[in-house]
């Protein structure tokens, strides 16, 4: 089994966070996107993982560190690296076909934007399989068309009349993905509109015109991780399951003093929490100090510092400093304060 990786956006929506960091990068409950996304795939898949495909974007954004993460995150599994670069962002089908080298055999491709909990089984009469989650407001999404064989037979975007409430939450399962690698290299090979992007349902619908059998699959939960705000909700409902699951969510380093701890919280490696309350739903990252605060429902990066914070929800970045009497302030682009 093969997992692809489509990863080369820039997270516009989550700046100024992603300015300097990837978003499929930014900690979130403790660790970064990405690397949760792709565990839990290869958790639930019941098949050993033999080769991942990362697709980056321009090596000045996704550098040296970035790439290092990556092929580690690939060994922890007992798997194979292999990164490939979109340097133009030419759409989701785009990204697939920059790792066409290794586009062969059962495959699970995954958007890294989202955080997930399933059990990802196969249908063994499907072709393909995309996974979807039932949502409250499905104009809103991109939606998934079901016949009376529960087959899919279409997709359609963010639709204005009511098609179904399945989203599709971008994780696909191809049995052989050169089938889909066939039909992209179709769509790619077209001159491109001005405005338009080469997209992955334009593979998929030829797959389904030549007979192609494609089933839904569902999650159990499906978290985004889009802008702040969802983030900040991801974070606080990936810690409960977390703390559910059995985790181990504070560091044995982590220094607390005369503090409290409302659970679930993640507490990093030399994180120190003086005069505070924490929790619930916070994260803080490897190397923050907390004194004198009140936080809840908040994710704070790496080697920050915090002092005289009260606040039901903050993002936080790494080597951020933060005094609630400041006599100096310098806030990026894109920066919030409400």
């Amino acid at each position: 089994m093969k997992i692809i990786v489509p990863m080369a956006g820039r997270g516009s929506r989550l700046r100024p966070h992603s300015l300097t960091t990837p978003k499929p990068l930014i900690s979130v409950a403790g660790s970064p996107i990405v690397h949760q996304l792709v565990r839990e795939i290869a958790r639930v898949v019941e098949e050993p993982i033999s080769d991942i495909g990362f697709i980056l974007g321009e090596p000045a954004y996704f550098g040296e560190e970035v790439e290092k993460s990556l092929v580690a995150l690939a060994n922890e599994l007992g798997a194979e690296a292999h990164l490939f670069r979109q340097e133009q962002p030419l759409g989701t089908g785009h990204a697939i076909m920059c790792a066409a080298s290794i586009l062969k055999g059962p495959t699970v491709v995954a958007y890294a934007d989202t955080l997930i909990r399933a059990n990802l089984k196969l249908d063994p009469e499907a072709d393909a399989v995309i996974w979807v989650k039932q949502v409250d407001q499905p104009e809103a999404f991109g939606v998934v068309e079901l016949n009376s064989s529960n087959s899919i037979v279409n997709l359609v975007e963010k639709p204005q009349k009511f098609v179904s409430d399945l989203a599709v939450i971008g994780i696909y399962y191809f049995k052989e993905i050169e089938r889909l690698k066939k039909a992209l290299e179709k769509v790619v090979s077209k001159k491109l509109e001005k405005g338009k992007e080469y997209q992955i349902n334009e593979g998929i619908l030829a797959m389904m015109e030549e007979g192609a059998v494609f089933k839904p699959g569902t999650v159990t939960n499906w978290m985004d991780c889009g802008n702040p705000e969802v983030t900040l909700n991801t974070n606080t409902e990936m810690l409960i399951i977390k703390h559910k699951e059995g985790n181990e969510l504070i560091d044995p380093t982590a220094q607390i003093e005369n503090s409290t701890v409302i659970p679930p919280c993640f507490i990093g490696k030399g994180v120190r929490i003086v005069d505070s309350t924490v929790g619930p739903g916070v994260s803080i990252g490897e190397g923050t100090r907390i004194q004198n605060s009140t936080l809840k429902h908040s994710l704070i990066q790496k080697h920050s510092t915090i002092i005289d914070l009260n606040c039901e929800k903050a993002m936080i970045g790494n080597h951020a400093h933060y005094n609630g009497n400041p006599t100096f302030v310098s806030i990026g682009d894109y920066s919030e304060l409400k």
